[in-house]
């Protein structure tokens, strides 16, 4: 196969994971969102990924100043340490074209686009993954990619998704919103830290793929909860919004 025609078979299949996840989650809105802006918090997302790279490694060379095993890539500081950059780094995309964009009209949006950053972020991650395997056959490749197709690039979306559906309760708490988002990131980042932790702190991989695996379908489950119960609670504030408005109009004609 030419060098040209495989390169463009390798980003294709690191960006259909991807693409299919958003696709499904993007059904989750009712009221669909802009696809210039989601395909710009996409792209956003493949593009700041790198950032995630220099605060790892920066992190691993502190152990030649520090000499300790904390900041060795195999320990779990370091897990932590991923997590926690990589979680933030997909907020960063949405605080960055999103929270003060028209389009950002209802809590819902939160959780959409957080999911889209992440699954931009995702993408590179799995495009990078296949140009490196792809040298042990395409047989080994085809693997990788469906282990990350339900593994890792799930991952991204749903603790991406965990995080914005703090970010969307403090649409209805705006005084605790920065408790609020560092506990989504919080909570995002213990996530994505016990998915790695169960895929390596099992000696036999088949155990720590069958946890790691569970972990995802509770999540999953709970992130499609949250789904409802944020619009659900939108529709009753909104409700609500509209059973004040009514009087006052009837008040404001009485005195006309």
């Amino acid at each position: 196969m030419p060098p040209l025609l495989n390169s463009a078979l390798l980003v294709t299949l690191g960006l259909l994971p991807s693409l299919l996840w958003l696709s499904y989650y993007l059904r989750k809105d009712c009221h669909p969102e802009p696809k210039t802006l989601l395909t710009k918090t996409f792209l956003l997302g493949i593009i700041i990924s790198p950032a995630a790279i220099v605060f790892q490694l920066g992190f691993v060379q502190l152990g030649n100043f520090f000499p300790s095993p904390i900041f060795s890539q195999d320990s779990a500081s370091f897990f932590a340490w991923a997590a926690f950059v990589e979680e933030l780094i997909k907020y960063f995309v949405v605080v960055l074209l999103v929270l003060r964009n028209p389009a950002f009209d209802e809590p819902v949006d939160a959780m959409i686009y957080m999911l889209t950053a992440a699954l931009g972020f995702a993408a590179i991650e799995n495009i990078l993954v296949m140009f490196k395997i792809i040298p042990d056959g395409a047989n080994a490749a085809l693997g990788v990619w469906a282990l990350r197709s339900m593994g890792a690039t799930l991952l991204h979306a749903l603790s991406s998704a965990l995080l914005g559906y703090f970010l969307a309760m403090s649409w209805f708490f705006q005084a605790h919103r920065k408790k609020l988002v560092v506990m989504g990131i919080t909570m995002a980042t213990l996530f994505h830290l016990s998915f790695n932790v169960f895929l390596s702190a099992f000696q036999n991989r088949l155990t720590g793929l069958i946890y790691s695996t569970s972990l995802l379908l509770i999540m999953a489950f709970l992130i499609s909860i949250l789904f409802d119960k944020i619009r659900e609670r939108h529709k009753q504030s909104s409700a609500g919004a509209v059973l004040t408005v009514q009087p006052m109009k009837r008040e404001l004609n009485f005195i006309k």
